[in-house]
Order: C-alpha cells, then structure tokens, then sequence
C-alpha cells in the first residue's frame, strides 16, 4: 500500500485565523490517523496579495499548534520551471492558447455572463506572451466521490469554460500549480474547505491530461461570521492566538463535531492532537457551514 501522504497549503496573505486551522487540524488528524505523512506547502504564487513576513508566520503559529512538516516545507514561488514544463507539456498536446479576454472586458461585452468561458480567443491562434494563456475544455464531465460531501460531478466545458492556466502578468493559475505539487509530492490525500469542492473537477481535469494519479478529496464544512461570510483576511477574520493553542485546538475539534471531552481544554498540546488523531471521524463531520463567533 502507497504511504499516506497529505498537505495544507495557506497562502501568506496574512495571519492564520480560525478557518485556517479548521483546514490544517482536519488535513493533519486525517493523515496521522492513517500513519501517514504531513506535508505543508506554501502557496506564494501572487506577490501582490502577499503580506511580508506572513509565511514565517504561519509556520510558527502551526507549531505552536504542535503541528510541523514530515518535510522541508515547499514554496510555490521557486517551482516555475516545473509549471512551466507542465504547460509545455499540454502546449504538446495542442491544449493551451492565448487570450487577450480580461474579467472586466467579458463583464463589460456580456450583459448574462456568469464566469464561464465563452471561447473568443479559442481559434483566433494569438501568441502566448503577455496575454492569459487558457487550457481548451471539452464536453466532458468529471465525476469524483469526495470522502465527506460524497458524489460531485461537473462539466468543465459548460459550466467552468476555459480556464486560466497562467497570467498575462506571468504568474502561474492556482488550478495548474496545486495540481503539478500535488503530484510531485506524491499527495494522496486532499484536505482542505468545501468552498473549493467545485474546483477539484478542474484539477482532476488537468491530471488526466499530464497523466497525474488522483488523489482522494476530502473537503471540510467551512467557517463563517455572523453575516455568514467565510471566515478569511477579507472579512476580516482575527489571527490565532498561539498563547490560546489549546483552546483553539479545542474549539476546532467541536466545530469538526468530533465530540471532544471537557476535560481535554487544559490538556497539553501533543495530547490534544493525539487523541484527535484517535477519535478522528469523517462521519461525525458537519455537512454544512457553520457560524461561529470568533
């Protein structure tokens, strides 16, 4: 049997929050549990996002958590040669194309456009340089069975379109790069929140096309304020506290419904984790997003 091996993946945006660590404890629990190893890879693909000096963070708020890397933790920002072999490799094939489409423009031209690609630099043979470079879908559907959520499928040519593979601005799509880390660091097991469940069809999408192996999903019910928005930098979510590790380890547990006892609050850290990866249950998870005041 292949060894277990999982991943978080945040981007240095800005501090961990609760929501985060919803993402980090479920992906960490479900990978211990099966003795398998956890991985963290920092996605630091959009410079212009970033918060300097947020990844070092991030780092340490987890192990202050008690949760560390099996490995060196991997950087997005120094693998363009391999995205960039990935796309060589679908440009082969005769899959990818430029296109001078902006958002802005395709809102402005389509009074009903919804997000799904239209295909008007599909045949116009643009060169790739400086313009968005897209993958060409066909009318197929991805079906999968997520682990928590269950059967999903999806139409990549009718409800997703093309999609972006890299920007104009020479910065590679998230789409193209989880997909070719994931399978570089031979990631069996995907964690992560229910809000990017319709963007896994995608990613199985490109695999088959570099003929990647799958791995399972597993995506978890979400964090959200009281106005019902997920919990993120942009809502203004607050930062962990390390000095409250234990409460927060607590508090997901709950929130994950995995029914710790009391008495587990004031536990230490390494306890804490290890009776979670114990007790770790997908079907006690929540099927839907919750609100939580944090």
């Amino acid at each position: 049997m292949d060894v277990v091996r999982g991943r978080f993946a945040p981007s240095p945006t800005g501090p961990l929050h609760f929501g985060s660590l919803l993402t980090a404890l479920g992906s960490y629990l479900h990978c211990k549990q099966q003795g398998g190893q956890w991985l963290i890879r920092m996605e630091d693909l959009d410079p212009p996002r970033e918060e300097t000096g947020a990844a070092n963070r991030i780092l340490e708020t987890l192990a202050a958590h008690g949760m560390e890397s099996d490995e060196e933790v991997l950087y997005q920002s120094r693998r363009s040669n391999h995205y960039e072999q990935a796309l060589q490799q679908l440009s082969d094939q005769n899959l990818i194309y430029g296109c001078n489409c902006s958002r802005k423009f395709l809102s402005d031209t389509s009074q009903d456009y919804s997000g799904i690609y239209p295909g008007l630099c599909r045949n116009k043979q643009l060169a790739k340089t400086n313009r968005n470079i897209r993958l060409l879908t066909d009318d197929k559907e991805i079906i999968f069975t997520d682990l928590a959520q269950g059967p999903y499928r999806q139409n990549i040519f009718s409800e997703v379109g093309d999609f972006i593979l890299k920007r104009r601005d020479g910065f590679y799509a998230y789409q193209l790069a989880v997909v070719v880390d994931d399978s570089a660091q031979h990631i069996t097991e995907v964690v992560r929140g229910c809000d990017l469940l319709d963007n896994t069809p995608r990613q199985i999408y490109i695999q088959q096309l570099l003929a990647y192996p799958r791995p399972r999903y597993l995506h978890l019910p979400i964090a959200t304020n009281s106005k019902h928005e997920k919990l993120s930098k942009q809502t203004r979510a607050r930062a962990l506290q390390s000095g409250k590790a234990g409460k927060n380890l607590f508090a997901a547990l709950q929130f994950l419904n995995q029914g710790p006892p009391a008495n587990l609050m004031t536990a230490a850290i390494a306890d804490i984790l290890d009776w979670g990866i114990e007790h770790w249950s997908i079907r006690s998870l929540p099927q839907q997003q919750k609100s939580i005041k944090w």
